[in-house]
């Protein structure tokens, strides 16, 4: 029992482990969801392989905002299935990527809560970064809670 009465806790680690893999785009398909001619905002469905310390696929939903230029702002969101060094699950990621001069960069995080199997309790965050729709380069730094 702690001074508050209750019974103590077992603090979770929270040692960030790093992970890198690399994501290669399988499929895609964007379509307009506003007639409004510019800028354009478009729905993308997209389907990821990833290989590396995360191995496994993803389906990800995202909303794009394209400029006349084809630079690109993306909000996303995206559920991973496989495994995490070694550890099978899946678990969610909330994405925020920007893409220039046919270059994405990203960042994300992992949803609080979406773990799951041995990625129970999963939290971390990361992001990735190449040619956009040719394959990225990805890390995430996590811990489980």
């Amino acid at each position: 029992m702690n001074e508050h009465g209750s019974a103590a806790s077992t603090p979770r680690s929270t040692t960030r482990t790093r992970a890198e893999a690399k994501v290669t785009v399988e499929n895609s398909n964007a379509e307009h969801y506003d007639p409004t001619p510019a800028p354009a905002l478009l729905e993308i469905h997209i389907r990821e392989k990833f290989t590396g310390d995360l191995d496994g696929e993803s389906t990800v939903r995202a909303l794009q905002v394209q400029h006349a230029d084809q630079s690109a702002q993306l909000v996303s969101m995206q559920r991973f299935e496989g495994t995490l060094h070694g550890r099978r699950g899946t678990f969610v990621l909330q994405g925020s990527e920007r893409i220039e001069r046919g270059q994405i960069k990203a960042t994300w995080f992992v949803v609080p809560g979406s773990g799951t199997g041995d990625l129970a309790g999963l939290r971390g965050e990361g992001g990735f970064a190449g040619a956009f729709g040719k394959g990225s380069d990805a890390t995430l730094e996590y811990w489980f809670e």
